[in-house]
């Protein structure tokens, strides 16, 4: 099939912007280090990435079992240098929000959505702990390789479900420890000490220091962690995608539980001490 009209125009526009070969790759290097590993025409911006060829080869592992996002709405949170969030524009989505704290990763990614052609993809700066300020929710909420550096992670989730996740989460955390996942009861008595003990318990792994080199990796949790966790949320997982990769769709919480189960930012104008 050939391309379109409409095609065309974007192709051609889209080479007209260029930047040329020297050009981008003087920015590519002003702009590092980068963790994402883009081939920008020929310019690699992470050629000795210590994981190859990332995120394209974990994403490769579950692409295929993702939703159809065509037409839909999709916020990209610690969006990084843009991967995922071109990579939902690619499939069709008909808004693509992708946001980070951090003005480096952004102007990595508008430079990379530039280079790639990758037209209609906002960027913006904004925290995961803000993310009601956006006052819209999203068909998909991706929360990629985040977690794990946040300092108050399940207040993090608790915001993503109560003001931007529409319908689904497709979520990672890096995992360290047993990937049993134990049956827990409901309730336990306070004598019971010994549940705590087995593998398959949930559990967060705190990390005062550095792990890898990184002071931002905060938490780790075992894989019963990580779903017990996504599911005191309000998210019941509907698929694993691999290893650490969940597809999460948003779910109701009885009444008598959600005052206790999520936490809010301020509401309103309102200063301490007033």
């Amino acid at each position: 099939m050939g391309m379109t009209t409409a095609g065309r125009e974007a192709s051609t526009a889209a080479k007209a912007d260029a930047l040329p070969p020297e050009e981008l790759r003087s920015r590519v290097e002003a702009l590092g280090p980068w963790f994402h590993n883009f081939d920008l025409g020929g310019v690699r911006t992470a050629p000795d990435h210590f994981l190859g060829d990332y995120p394209a080869v974990k994403f490769a592992g579950f692409a295929d079992r993702l939703p159809d996002v065509r037409g839909k709405s999709v916020l990209d949170i610690g969006c990084n240098a843009g991967f995922y969030s071109m990579e939902m524009k690619k499939r069709g989505a008909a808004r693509v929000l992708g946001v980070d704290s951090d003005d480096r990763y952004l102007d990595q990614a508008r430079l990379a959505a530039r280079a790639l052609g990758t037209d209609g993809i906002e960027f913006a700066k904004l925290s995961v702990f803000d993310v009601a300020a956006l006052g819209e929710r999203f068909d998909l909420v991706i929360f990629m390789g985040v977690f794990y550096h946040l300092r108050h992670p399940l207040l993090a989730l608790d915001l993503i479900r109560e003001h931007v996740a529409g319908d689904m989460l497709l979520f990672q955390s890096l995992q360290r420890g047993s990937e049993e996942v134990a049956e827990v009861a409901a309730d336990y008595p306070f004598s019971e000490a010994a549940v705590f003990d087995q593998p398959g318990y949930p559990k967060m792994h705190f990390v005062e220091g550095e792990y890898c080199g990184d002071w931002t990796n905060w938490w780790f949790p075992n894989r019963a962690g990580t779903e017990a966790m996504l599911r005191s949320a309000g998210f019941g997982i509907a698929d694993r995608l691999e290893q650490e990769v969940y597809l999460c769709r948003v779910e109701s919480f009885p009444d008598d539980q959600k005052p206790w189960r999520c936490a809010y930012p301020a509401r309103g104008a309102q200063e301490v001490g007033r």
